[in-house]
């Protein structure tokens, strides 16, 4: 395989991968809705913790497929420790939404990139 047919291999995962961690962890954590309060500024408050979310999501999702195709392992604990220092109020309110999502992002993006390097290897 030529440079560009890999590079170009290369970056359909990040999309592929990108595209379809959001849906993923829609299904296993819903936005957790207790507590929310019937005001206007609430709404606010709630898509910028989504887009928040989605910005750090996909972020950790670059991360670590860069870091399983280059093969450094242990810098995958940096993502999930900065994540954790970043969110860690967000995280004292709502514990379960923040680290489910974070876990179910976490496991999808490596199951996802190991299974990407491993069909990389085979081309």
């Amino acid at each position: 395989m030529s440079f560009w047919e890999e590079t170009a291999v290369v970056f359909l995962g990040y999309l592929l991968l990108l595209i379809t961690s959001g849906t993923v962890v829609k299904r296993f954590v819903p936005f957790d809705k207790e507590g929310e309060e019937a005001d206007s500024s609430q709404g606010s408050d709630k898509e910028k913790i989504i887009r928040t979310g989605r910005i750090i999501g996909k972020s950790e999702n670059i991360l670590i497929l860069t870091f399983i195709l280059l093969e450094a392992y242990t810098a995958l604990a940096i993502v999930f420790a900065a994540k954790a220092i970043v969110r860690k109020e967000d995280m004292e309110r709502n514990s379960f939404y923040y680290l489910a999502g974070t876990m179910v992002n976490v496991t999808w993006s490596v199951v996802f990139s190991v299974a990407f390097k491993v069909m990389l290897s085979h081309l």
